[in-house]
């Protein structure tokens, strides 16, 4: 019978180390529910004349709608304006405008490459053998 009851025991260790792994504690995070569609707006807008950079973007989401623009300085003097919508039936549709009119400027420094060239003149010296 002590046999028996030992064999018991020595099944229960093994069935219980087998077992799950289950922490004790819960975690205190819980993710959000997103029940409802996003709704937010921003904007920005970057200019320094100095340096000649000029950006900026806004964005409004209601639900699957959202409309935005972005504009930028290009290096040719224009301004690039892409303002879009996006919802669920069209897609992305952007449309793009520029201002002002494109000016491509000489560059100041023009570097003067003169080569050297000097052909390769083999000296030929005979050898004379006594």
């Amino acid at each position: 019978m002590k046999t028996f009851t030992a064999v018991l025991a020595l099944a229960g260790v093994a069935l219980a180390d087998n077992a799950p792994y289950r922490p004790a504690y819960q975690p205190s995070y819980k993710q959000p529910a997103y029940d409802e569609p996003a709704e937010y707006q921003y904007a920005y807008a970057v200019k320094d004349e100095y340096k000649g950079v000029d950006f900026g973007a806004n964005e409004d989401r209601k639900g699957y709608n959202t409309n935005g623009a972005y504009n930028v300085l290009l290096p040719d003097g224009r301004t690039q304006t892409v303002t879009y919508t996006v919802n669920e039936y069209d897609g992305y549709v952007a449309d793009v405008q520029y201002e002002g009119e494109a000016r491509y400027e000489e560059p100041k420094y023009q570097p003067k490459y003169e080569p050297k060239y000097q052909p390769y003149q083999p000296r030929y010296e005979p050898k004379y053998e006594a």
